[in-house]
Formats: C-alpha cells, sequence, structure tokens
C-alpha cells in the first residue's frame, strides 16, 4: 500500500488536533479544578464561517489586526479552541484585583486570574504538542475573541483559537500587517 501524504494530509491534522486538545485537557491547573473547554473546527464552510465573524469583529472593534487573522486562517486545515469557564476558585488571592471571591461573582466581566493562568498552560501545551509533531501553528486571541456568540465553548469568557497547517512553508509567519480594512469581504 502507499500512502500519498498531500491525501493523507487533513486526517493527519485532524489526529494532531486531537492529541492537542489531549495535551490541553491534561495540562496542569493552579488549582486543580478543571475548567477549561476544548473544541476543534475543520471543514472548509466551517472555517470560513469563523474567518467572516473574525471580519466582523474587526470592522466593529476597529483592531486592523482582525482582517489579517480572519484571512490567515482560511489557510488552516483545523483550528484548536481552548477557553476558560467562568468561575471563581475560591482562594481570595485578589489576583484579579478584587479582594475575595465573593466580591468577584458581583462582576462576571472580570475573568479569574487563576482560571487564565490554567489557560495559558492548556494553550502553550496544546502548540508545544503541535511543535513536537511538526505542524506549524499560531495562538490568535482574535478567533478567540470574535467566535464567542457561536457558544462552541459554552459558559467561556476568554477562548483562544489555534490554526493548525502542514505545509511548505508556515502560514501563520512572516503575515503582512494589515494597515486598512480590506476592500472585500472575504
Amino acid at each position: 500500500m502507499v500512502i500519498n501524504e498531500r491525501e493523507s494530509r487533513k486526517e493527519h491534522l485532524i489526529s494532531v488536533a486531537r492529541q492537542m486538545m489531549t495535551a490541553a485537557r491534561t495540562a496542569p491547573k493552579g488549582k486543580g479544578v478543571d475548567i477549561i473547554e476544548i473544541a476543534s473546527v475543520t471543514g472548509e464552510e466551517d472555517i470560513r464561517r469563523l474567518s467572516e465573524l473574525t471580519y466582523a469583529k474587526g470592522v466593529e472593534t476597529g483592531l486592523k489586526f482582525m482582517f489579517r487573522d480572519s484571512e490567515n486562517i482560511l489557510q488552516a486545515d483545523v483550528i484548536v479552541l481552548i477557553g476558560t469557564r467562568t468561575q471563581v476558585q475560591g482562594l481570595n488571592c485578589g489576583y484579579c484585583g478584587v479582594p475575595t471571591c465573593v466580591e468577584k461573582l458581583q462582576n462576571d466581566a472580570m475573568p479569574c486570574a487563576i482560571n487564565m493562568v490554567d489557560l495559558g498552560i492548556a494553550v502553550g501545551s496544546a502548540v508545544a504538542t503541535a511543535a513536537d509533531l511538526r505542524v506549524d501553528t499560531r495562538i490568535m486571541f482574535s478567533v478567540g475573541f470574535a467566535i464567542k456568540e457561536l457558544g462552541y465553548l459554552p459558559d467561556c469568557h476568554s477562548i483562544y483559537a489555534i490554526p493548525v497547517s502542514a505545509s511548505s512553508k508556515n502560514p501563520f509567519f512572516d503575515r503582512k500587517p494589515r494597515e486598512q480594512q480590506p476592500e472585500q469581504k472575504i
């Protein structure tokens, strides 16, 4: 049997994404409480939808880098999403800027600092796994920020997206900054 890499690439990248999701799930947690949610998005239609939402959020917010990122993710075969639920940890550490977790509960807009650190560790574990498997990734705040409303990761306040690709040159490197909104929508 002959397996052509070009023909099996997408299947392989889905397998890599699953390993990245496992790495994120098993990443250490600050208090040992699992508040991380993880999903992956595949298929041209679904990735295009994420691209369009990222573009729209760029128009809404005026954040120009979102236009670049909305185009950039179209070069991914899989996008891994990792987020943290909004849940206090009951430590009363004040790292979030509020003295107690009881007071923090009155401000859902402010994430628990412990949860944000756990999110960073999970994202780092996922991209380290991808690097070990020699696929290209980039951590994108923009896409996660844009797609929160889709509900892929319920109850998550903060989401990061990680597009995944395997090509002769990393499409997520040497990106040109967008100085203005593109003339046409994607």
